[in-house]
């Protein structure tokens, strides 16, 4: 998410219909071909996709940083629609499903990561800083999510004046509300950078961070409450570029970074040594989500202009596995 970062210009293009291109799988530099190319009248602020087990697309959109919306483009349908608006002022940025059905939505602005029950069109408050003590640590804008293999969310939570953020681990308690608390790490002073796109690695074990200002990706290993990088203390890669903003793994540990203002992508293995760019049509990709049939259509939200690009690729997204109940997509590990 870049809503609140400095210098960020609001959306302002409409673009009206539906195209479609040659599809093409990146296997090389030389086949990165944009596979389909959603655009829609009058939407702007898209950002956050993520596809559910049924391959609905879903992606938040903000008119002028006000009347936050859940949109969903239904699967094969060419235009989306309004699923539910966000109530009480709320703002949605990171979406992600769990292998429940349930949606969960990072909302920046009313410092919550909100839930929609499988099925249902209303946000409610699953996890929140608002009603902690006045000296504990609160979110400062919730940006984007990530999903482990075993529930827990992890929630990147950046200071971009600053330059820094954290990283929040929220559980489920007994009570089905969220139960959330600032990870600990093993960097100078504990501190990291402007943290943003997040994901798991597919055995679970490693969280990777992406952050804006410094180019950085971080790989930590999880331990409970501890975030962990490997000695000595080095990023996993450093990329040019843009800033960067969403990140998602696939099924085979490849890193998937949108450069926001770089019209790229960046695929990265699990060891950090890029494996290509792929160039997008708008200079804005904000965030990515897996999807399709067979978890291999990547889908990119771009700030520049308001769309959606899609593109097929070789191996399908971790993202979809937990929330299959067979292995007629993926297998999650």
């Amino acid at each position: 998410m870049s809503a609140l970062r400095p210098g960020f210009s609001q959306i302002a293009a409409s673009l009206v219909g539906l195209a479609v291109f040659a599809a093409a799988t990146l296997s090389s530099p030389a086949q990165d071909k944009k596979n389909i190319i959603v655009t829609e009248t009058g939407i702007t602020g898209i950002e956050g996709p993520a596809v559910d087990a049924d391959g609905n697309l879903y992606f938040v959109s903000r008119n002028k940083m006000k009347d936050g919306k859940i949109r969903q483009l239904k699967k094969g349908a060419k235009k989306s629609e309004v699923y539910a608006p966000l109530t009480d002022g709320r703002l949605g940025n990171g979406i992600r499903f769990d292998k429940d059905g349930r949606m969960y939505v990072a909302d920046f602005k009313g410092h919550n990561v909100l839930v929609f029950e499988k099925g249902q069109k209303k946000d409610n408050v699953y996890f929140t800083t608002n009603t902690l003590p006045p000296s504990a640590t609160k979110f400062t804008q919730p940006n984007d999510l990530a999903i482990g293999n075993d529930g827990t969310i992890y929630a990147s939570d950046p200071v971009f004046g600053s330059g820094t953020g954290r990283i929040w681990r929220i559980t489920r308690a007994p009570s089905g509300k969220g139960s959330g608390e600032v990870m600990a790490s093993n960097r100078k002073d504990g501190k990291m950078g402007v943290t943003n796109g997040l994901d798991v690695s597919p055995d679970g074990k490693t969280l990777y961070v992406g952050e804006s200002t410094t180019g950085q990706i971080w790989a930590y290993r999880i331990d409970g409450n501890k975030l962990t990088a490997g000695e000595p203390l080095t990023p996993l890669a450093t990329l040019s570029g843009g800033q960067l903003d969403g990140l998602r793994t696939d099924t085979s540990g490849q890193i998937y970074v949108t450069h926001n203002g770089g019209k790229k992508i960046t695929v990265l293995t699990p060891q950090g040594a890029t494996v290509r760019e792929i160039p997008t049509l708008g200079s804005g990709p904000s965030n990515l989500t897996f999807g399709g049939p067979d978890g291999k259509t990547l889908f990119v939200t771009q700030t520049d202009g308001g769309f959606i690009e899609s593109f097929t690729v070789d191996t399908p997204g971790r993202e979809p596995c937990p929330q299959q109940k067979s292995a007629t997509v993926c297998s999650a590990p």
